[in-house]
């Protein structure tokens, strides 16, 4: 168990946020689950993966053996890979666009606590 009190969450508008994190003076963490979950749904990851899995299987079945579990082993790693950097993705995307700023804190998957001076 943390001993040390944790600090206040802060809730900014999106123009005091990305001013605050290009000065340094707020500290960002996000629940990275929540983040993976997010950019699923937002990205709609598993409607995605779903036709291209079965676009590999087809292949597979009419011969192109190699190739089918090529499309099917892209189908399964390319959406793990985009959730594993899900929380890169989201901070990035949110410098630039409010409203996925707005979805994000109220989705509750980030953090935003002011840094200590010292």
């Amino acid at each position: 168990m943390d001993s040390t009190p944790a600090a206040p969450a802060l809730n900014l508008s999106h123009r005091d946020f990305v001013n605050a994190f290009h000065d340094g003076t707020i500290s960002i963490t996000f629940d990275a689950r929540g983040a993976a979950r997010f950019i699923s749904a937002r990205l709609l990851l598993p409607l995605f993966m779903m036709p291209v899995l079965g676009i590999g299987i087809g292949l597979a079945l009419s011969g192109w053996i190699w190739t089918g579990l090529a499309v099917i082993a892209l189908g399964i790693i390319v959406p793990r890979l985009i959730k594993r950097g899900a929380p890169h993705f989201l901070m990035q995307q949110m410098m630039d666009d409010e409203g996925l700023y707005r979805d994000v804190v109220h989705a509750g998957i980030m953090q935003v606590v002011r840094r200590g001076d010292g």
